[in-house]
């Protein structure tokens, strides 16, 4: 239970720093365009990311432990490439160029297919199991994205549409492809991502005729990313290898709530009745999914790789180093075939059929 209750907490603390972007890049929209915001949000977390890292082989080199301990593999490189290509790129370009002639409401009910989409990837590519209990807390944390951001008029559907839709549907396979990654150091797929994505959209904003704005601006945006981007993504991550991508991308659908609440704060106003429909509703789609057992008869094939862990149940090796005996730690390991029966999710060790 405990487990459960962790992999939720981090997918929705996840959740709440990226809400919170919102407000705050409406606060610098003035003085940044789209894509420069856009940029400088994934170069804030890049960079805090790889400062975090650098400092961390710092301690760890005057512990006497090796500089590059957990190599990324070569062979899972395509999934991570895809990711960042999909989502650091393909997906921030769309939303922008569709943002540009599409109204901020519909704009927001449209990226609620986020999460549905990255369901509906993860259930059908990648086989990701879906009971009828999972399904509904789905769609009630979706039905609560559409109450919150639902205004009159936003039944239109002008020319961007299509466009906010691609973005949608990019960072659903953008989740999806990062699952496959997400055994390694979280933060190093973070970093990679936000060096790559800011780089790209930096570069786009000035190629469209973008200035570069003052240095507080640019501090401001790019600490900004790095909470918002940075530290949610690898919280993301982390949620994304104990939950799977459907319910992690559940859990992060919840983001606008966070964004609005904050907004309010900022600009103190009452919340509207749908704000407590939507509330209500996202409220029930956790819980459902919290109080979800999936459990049955599965079998473990042989596996190697690499994360942090503790000596579990799944976790009965031997060490071919000087163990001191702490955990959870870090290291490659080999899990021998296992059959057994227990509650579980879809994570890094139960991606079985059924």
């Amino acid at each position: 239970m405990s487990l459960r209750f962790n992999a939720a907490f981090t997918a929705l603390l996840a959740a709440a720093l990226f809400g919170a972007t919102t407000p705050l890049a409406k606060a610098l929209l003035g003085a940044l365009s789209p894509f420069l915001l856009a940029g400088l949000f994934y170069l804030g977390s890049g960079l805090g990311l790889a400062t975090v890292i650098l400092v961390r082989r710092l301690r760890g080199h005057a512990a006497g432990q090796p500089a590059r301990p957990h190599p990324f593999p070569l062979r899972e490189a395509p999934w991570l490439a895809g990711a960042i290509v999909a989502g650091g790129v393909a997906g921030p370009a769309l939303l922008m160029l569709g943002l540009q002639t599409t109204p901020a409401a519909t704009g927001s009910l449209l990226l609620n297919l986020e999460g549905v989409f990255t369901a509906l990837v993860a259930w059908i590519v990648f086989r990701e199991n879906v009971d009828v209990q999972v399904f509904l807390g789905m769609a009630a944390i979706v039905a609560g994205g559409v109450a919150l951001s639902w205004q009159s008029g936003t039944l239109d559907l002008p020319p961007g549409t299509l466009l906010l839709v691609g973005a949608c549907a990019c960072w659903a396979i953008d989740n999806n492809l990062t699952r496959k990654v997400s055994t390694h150091d979280a933060m190093f797929i973070a970093c990679l991502k936000g060096l790559v994505a800011g780089s790209v959209n930096v570069a786009l904003a000035f190629a469209l005729g973008a200035s570069w704005p003052t240095g507080a601006t640019v501090a401001l945006a790019m600490l900004t990313g790095f909470a918002g981007y940075g530290v949610s993504l690898v919280l993301f991550v982390v949620a994304l290898r104990h939950l799977g991508s459907a319910r992690t991308g559940a859990y992060f659908s919840v983001a606008p709530l966070f964004g609005v609440t904050l907004s309010w704060l900022l600009w103190p106003e009452l919340p509207p009745p749908l704000f407590w429909v939507a509330a209500a509703l996202m409220t029930l789609g956790v819980w459902l999914h919290i109080r979800e057992r999936h459990e049955h008869p599965h079998t473990h094939e042989p596996l190697d790789h690499t994360h942090r862990h503790r000596h579990d149940t799944h976790h009965q090796h031997e060490h071919d180093f000087a163990w001191d005996g702490e955990e959870p730690h870090t290291h490659p390991h080999e899990h021998a075939p296992l059959t057994h029966v227990h509650a579980h999710f879809p994570d890094i060790h139960h991606r079985h059929s059924h």
